[in-house]
């Protein structure tokens, strides 16, 4: 097909190139293929089914796949168009289809010009005037409106106030309906509590008192009855044998003996009349249930897929729909809907990344926190849900990490954070080693993370994820062996243990790449550049190959990588990511898909065989395996994410040892093992939340 106009775009299907007012970009055939026919029927609707059996003749693939195309379509349109409105050019039309709500230019005809009378001409070019601004005006204001030009950021001129000034704020806040009261859980007097203050006075106290066990922060923790009266706390509890279990507790807002309110239960959420609930238990596929206010008649409305979690369920003002998180965490969720009497649930945002807390301002704007495509943030957005183009909104870089609003969305409650990262090792030892035993790493001003260890040398990330450093352990020199500029790093990198090149994935222009260097930086290179990968990557003992997981339509699974170039091998047939080789190669451990707050590890020989291991099962966001030297054991981190210390998992009798007992808020990322599994080497994350209050201007 040749070149053609579309808009203020040109594009070359032969080349896969599109050109717009902001530059060019380079389409996966795909996408391209998807472009080509959305152009060729634009304005009109064009079915789902009609677009696969187009781009996809012949092939059996998942609907999936064109929400994928059509979500990388809106992002080459938006880069090459330099503005947001360029995406909303694609509309989705639930249940129906996909239109491109845009023309190719075609050429101008100018009518011959008249010979009647002078008075009589100039009253025809004046209707033909007006009439030609109509013809423009009305298709460039249904245009303007579709493509959110009139949107207004609702943070425009809004009050923020600091309302916590102490130590231990934890990432999560709630505002009463009124707006009179805020909540929050901050551990400064020595454990999690549920705090509790008026607005705007500021003054809080502590709630709970130690007397709500196991209070987590895995996800939207705190709420408040539609009367205010009640504050709920979600609680998770680990028995003897392992087994967990959740509830919601409830607390009298104005103090008061804390009692169980749902068992098995989490994340509630009350409808604007009070009347209904939606919430879920912890199993597999975060079912969502909707019940009345007392706590009876409850009924499922919606299960996710194997491996797909649901999370911070949200009424609608009107009611009409649940909004709510779906996706596989933490990196590839988004917000979609779904009625109160169930069906199928429409996707409503489309950033594939730690997207959570929607809460709507009114019946039409939703506010949401995201991070970028490079793996920054969280930061606020901002949608019209019937435009629904996302917006950046907020001043400056605050990273916020949880929201909340009150119903008339006169105001908000957020907690901002600063996060700090440093670099920690510690002796692994036949005691439990203690603060005391561990040592920080000294490292730049910019911080560092995902360590991993080299033959003399340190590898990490600065905090910021935009590179990979080099620490010589002589002399503590580093050295910068690659920078990203704007890309950012998916995961902790590897280091192949035969000729120490280094293996790492970056999210790079809307996709995320596995690329390979030599251990000084030279020879960068991508490999299987078609792959969507996913997690981190795992050198085979023999430097040949690497494995790494990659999304394939709506799974995720392990695929070996020949660094030869020789054609990908697909590893797994299941749900799999971040996998670790045994020294000797025989074994590779992997994370299996989560179910509720945790994950099992599993395991394959090196011909892709199931292999039988001791259960162990870990926390979700505890992904990382490494081997002792001996191949017999794993190095594991377990906890909740606030108060995670590593343990020693025997592979062969499936006994646990812990080897750190850290205070509780030394936050651990990721870590390696030294050669002779006599250390450890870990990041910790520091994050300093403040709960801030946000009064809007009037609107």
């Amino acid at each position: 097909m040749h070149s053609f106009r579309l808009g203020d775009f040109t594009v070359d299907p032969a080349a896969g190139e599109m050109v717009g007012p902001a530059g060019r970009e380079q389409l996966d055939p795909k996408v391209m293929q998807v472009l080509v026919v959305l152009a060729k029927h634009a304005g009109n609707v064009v079915a789902r089914h009609e677009l696969l059996e187009t781009a996809w003749p012949g092939v059996v693939v998942g609907d999936d796949v064109v929400s994928r195309c059509v979500y990388q379509l809106r992002r080459h349109l938006r880069r090459a168009g330099g503005d947001e409105r360029y995406a909303a050019l694609v509309e989705t039309l639930p249940k129906r289809g996909y239109r491109l709500n845009c023309e190719p230019a075609k050429a101008t005809q100018q009518a011959p010009a008249s010979v009647t009378a002078p008075t009589r001409t100039r009253t025809r070019r004046a209707l033909a005037a007006g009439i030609a601004v109509l013809l423009v005006a009305v298709p460039a204001s249904w245009l303007l409106w579709r493509t959110d030009y009139f949107w207004k950021d609702p943070l425009a001129h809004a009050r923020f106030t600091r309302v916590t000034d102490f130590e231990g704020v934890a990432p999560s806040v709630a505002i009463s309906r009124d707006g009179t009261h805020l909540a929050f859980l901050a551990s400064h007097d020595g454990r999690l509590d549920v705090w509790i203050g008026r607005t705007p006075a500021g003054e809080f106290r502590n709630l709970t008192r130690g007397r709500v066990p196991g209070i987590d922060i895995p996800v939207r923790s705190l709420g408040f009855t539609p009367d205010g009266l009640q504050v709920t706390v979600w609680s998770r509890m680990v028995d003897a044998r392992g087994a967990e279990s959740i509830q919601t507790w409830a607390v009298p807002s104005i103090g008061g003996t804390p009692h169980p309110y749902l068992r098995d239960a989490a994340e509630v959420d009350w409808s604007r009349d009070g009347t209904r609930m939606v919430y879920h238990p912890a199993a597999p596929g975060d079912p969502l249930f909707v019940t009345d206010a007392n706590r009876t008649n409850g009924r499922q409305i919606y299960i996710a897929p194997r491996g797909v979690h649901c999370h911070f369920p949200v009424w609608a003002p009107d009611d009409r729909f649940i909004y709510f998180v779906q996706g596989r965490p933490p990196d590839d969720m988004d917000i979609w809907r779904i009625s109160p009497a169930g069906g199928e649930p429409e996707r409503i945002t489309f950033h594939a990344s730690r997207v959570s807390y929607p809460v709507f301002l009114d019946r039409t704007t939703l506010l949401y926190l995201a991070t970028a495509e490079d793996g920054s943030g969280p930061w606020l957005h901002g949608m019209d849900i019937e435009r629904r183009t996302a917006h950046r909104i907020g001043p400056g870089l605050e990273q916020y990490t949880s929201l909340g609003a009150s119903a008339d969305g006169r105001r908000l409650a957020a907690t901002v954070a600063t996060s700090r990262t440093s670099l920690w090792r510690v002796p692994v030892r036949d005691r439990v080693a203690t603060e005391a035993d561990a040592k920080r790493i000294p490292l730049p001003a910019t911080g560092g993370r995902s360590p991993r260890l080299g033959r003399g040398y340190l590898l990490f990330v600065p905090g910021d994820g935009s590179a990979i450093r080099r620490l010589t352990t002589a002399d503590g020199k580093s050295t910068e062996l690659w920078n990203g500029r704007r890309d950012r790093l998916a995961a902790g990198p590897a280091i192949d243990p035969t000729t120490q090149r280094i293996a790492f994935s970056v999210a790079e222009a809307g996709k995320t790449r596995l690329k390979v260097m030599n251990a000084d930086g030279t020879g960068l290179r991508t490999l299987a550049a078609s792959l969507q990968v996913k997690g981190a990557p795992a050198w085979s003992p023999d430097g040949r190959s690497i494995v790494i997981a990659a999304d394939q339509g709506k799974d995720t699974r392990l695929f070996k990588v020949p660094v030869d170039g020789t054609p990908v091998v697909p590893f797994a047939a299941d749900y799999s990511r971040d996998a670790a080789w045994s020294p000797d190669g025989r074994l590779l451990v992997f994370n299996g898909a989560d179910v509720g707050p945790t994950f099992s590890v599993e395991a394959m020989s090196e011909d892709g065989r199931s292999r039988a291991l001791p259960d162990i099962v870990l926390p979700r966001g505890a992904r990382r395996l490494v081997f002792l030297p001996e191949g017999d054991a794993l190095v594991v981190l377990k906890g909740a994410a606030h108060d995670r210390n590593f343990w020693l998992v025997d592979l062969q009798t499936g006994s646990k040892r812990q080897l750190t007992a850290f205070s509780p808020g030394f936050a651990i990322g990721d870590f390696d093992v030294s050669a002779d599994g006599r250390e450890i080497v870990f990041d910790q994350l520091r994050q300093e939340p403040d709960v801030v209050r946000i009064d809007l201007a009037q609107r």
